[in-house]
């Protein structure tokens, strides 16, 4: 037998002990009202901590809480607040400070000096719905490994310490953005230099602007980012004109172009997940790769939505030389859920391209061609419940916006940014800036509305009529919700 063997069966034999509970037992815990069997010479040589509560002058009757374990100390608080605990058994010493799970895991490596901090494959777990999820870098498995590195500091386990750290490492290369930062915050708390080397690099790439990290960490670990990310750029910007030869500026390029094409992949494939890998690990500029500009013309409703939860692209970003944003081409496809689901999101009806040309315009030059004309340019087929639909949601979100600034300008200013606002619909060059104007220009616009609903009669066919119930129903999702937000956050 090699030494290597000989220690694997010792380890064993111990780990043993723990598992067959009752054998040999001299002390008893009772950790979310399930009882747990040890042994005090075993806690008492392996754990500093508990060599202390063994050996006070007074016989334990409670396990202190430990210090730096909050996410295992509010879990054990929600558990007694729906179950109230029930006093213990004489003898038992109660452990309120971490969950059983985790105490599980802290006594195993006690016992053996090894343990597995990852949960057990397909293993259902309360923070994670994928019911075929292997638990390697999910919600459920950071939260169980940031727990265990809170109890084995608390507990003076330091060579648990370092491996739940070294776990955690391997973790975030492939967690999502949110769980990294959780990791970061962690590793600030618990002094873990090279864990939150590693987690800060991953959220400078992210490209998730300040404001959205703000939500998530603390005014000097944003701050502290930022300066990073602002070093990384100079560094890039340093070695790119002295050492990068042509042919490598090229290749550079060409793996940009094959970023983007794995980008619209996902994309199509509706693997929004894949594309936030991609933002937190390689560094994706979403908008510099128009990547929602794309989701709106080629993917659904729920993948654009799914895009902008991310926080990591501008909803209102200029692409093309005519800078055009998504909801100039959610207007032009006369497409009421891609045009609801960037409002919802804070995209601007007012923004103009290098034409002058807003959303609302579009949508006004549209309802034009099809009452004036009876077809739209470049639509083989429009419903007129949609392009209704889109006028309406549309139009009303700019007014929201007029609303709001006229609540903060005076009458002057009132009435030019209303003007800027509402354009004539004729063409005049009546710039004027009148309130009377503007009103007048918004009575033409529910007119041309109005006149749009009239002559929907003539021209709806069976395919309208079967459209229009859903139609009602997305107007009553966004319309009622999504805009009714937009105007309280503008």
């Amino acid at each position: 037998m090699t030494p290597e063997d000989s220690l694997r069966s010792l380890s064993l034999d111990y780990l043993n002990l723990l598992i067959n509970g009752e054998a040999f037992s001299d002390v008893t815990f009772t950790v979310e009202g399930r009882l747990v069997h040890a042994h005090r010479c075993i806690l008492a040589a392996r754990s500093l901590f508990f060599r202390k509560f063994f050996c006070g002058p007074d016989p334990p009757s409670a396990l202190p809480d430990p210090v730096g374990c909050p996410q295992a100390a509010a879990a054990a608080a929600a558990a007694a607040r729906h179950h109230p605990p029930r006093p213990p058994p004489p003898g038992v010493i109660p452990v309120s400070s971490v969950g059983y799970e985790v105490f599980l895991l802290v006594l195993q490596f006690l016992y053996s000096g090894q343990v597995s901090i990852v949960p057990q494959k397909h293993e259902p777990r309360p923070d994670c719905g994928n019911r075929g999820c292997w638990h390697t870098h999910c919600t459920s498995a950071v939260d169980l490994a940031l727990d265990t590195l809170a109890a084995a500091r608390s507990f003076g386990v330091e060579q648990l310490a370092l491996l739940t750290q070294k776990q955690l490492a391997s973790m975030v290369e492939k967690a999502s953005i949110e769980d990294v930062m959780k990791v970061l915050i962690a590793s600030r708390k618990q002094e873990m230099h090279q864990l939150w080397t590693t987690c800060s690099h991953l959220v400078a790439k992210s490209g998730l602007p300040p404001e959205v990290l703000a939500k998530h960490l603390p005014i000097d670990v944003v701050a502290k980012i930022e300066e990073l990310r602002l070093k990384l750029s100079m560094a890039r910007q340093s070695i790119m004109p002295h050492h990068r030869h042509p042919h490598e500026v090229s290749m550079a390029a060409e793996l940009e172009d094959q970023k983007i094409r794995r980008m619209r992949r996902a994309l199509d494939s509706s693997d929004v997940e894949l594309v936030k890998l991609m933002v937190m690990g390689e560094g994706l500029n979403l908008d510099e790769a128009l990547a929602l500009h794309y989701a709106v013309e080629n993917c659904s409703r729920e993948v654009v939505k799914a895009l902008l939860e991310l926080g990591a692209a501008d909803v209102n970003h200029p692409a093309g030389p005519n800078g055009k944003t998504p909801l100039h081409l959610a207007a032009e496809m006369v497409s009421p859920d891609m045009v609801a689901v960037l409002l919802d999101h804070h995209a601007d009806p007012t923004v103009r391209t290098a034409d002058g040309v807003t959303p609302l315009d579009v949508l006004r030059n549209l309802t034009s061609d099809f009452l004036f004309k009876g077809a739209v340019p470049g639509l083989a087929h429009i419903e007129p419940n949609k392009l209704r639909l889109c006028l309406e949601l549309v139009q009303s979100a700019a007014l929201v916006i007029s609303r709001e600034e006229a609540g903060n300008a005076n009458t002057n200013t009132h009435a030019s940014s209303t003007t800027t606002i509402y354009p004539p619909i004729c063409g005049d060059d009546h710039s004027s800036g009148s309130s009377g104007n503007n009103m007048g220009n918004i009575n033409l616009d529910s007119r041309v509305y109005l006149n749009l609903g009239t002559q929907m009669g003539s021209r709806m066919d069976e395919d309208d009529q079967s459209s229009q119930n859903s139609q009602r129903e997305t107007m009553n999702l966004y319309g009622s919700h999504g805009l009714y937000r937009h105007s309280h956050e503008f």
